[in-house]
């Protein structure tokens, strides 16, 4: 009788597992979705942030070789053949 009680209990947690993991299973895909999608917004802005960081330096890097050439040309000096 004993044993019967516990193929019966055991049915039951399987069934109550069963109904309820659909509903688990996606919570958790969702909750995970959410996440990796704020993962993917957040490592956009940053990568956004570099580009423009990197475009910025390299309109500085142009600028100064720009005044360098002015600088050589005022003073008389040949710049370097490119």
């Amino acid at each position: 009788m004993a044993d019967m009680k516990q193929e019966l209990k055991s049915v039951d947690d399987q069934q109550n597992y069963s109904t309820s993991d659909p509903k688990n299973m996606q919570e958790l895909t969702q909750h995970v979705q959410s996440l990796l999608q704020g993962m993917q917004d957040k490592f956009q802005t940053m990568s956004d942030q570099i580009i423009t960081r990197i475009d910025e330096m390299g309109n500085r890097i142009d600028d100064l070789e720009k005044n360098i050439a002015d600088l050589m040309t005022q003073a008389g000096v040949e710049g370097p053949d490119k």
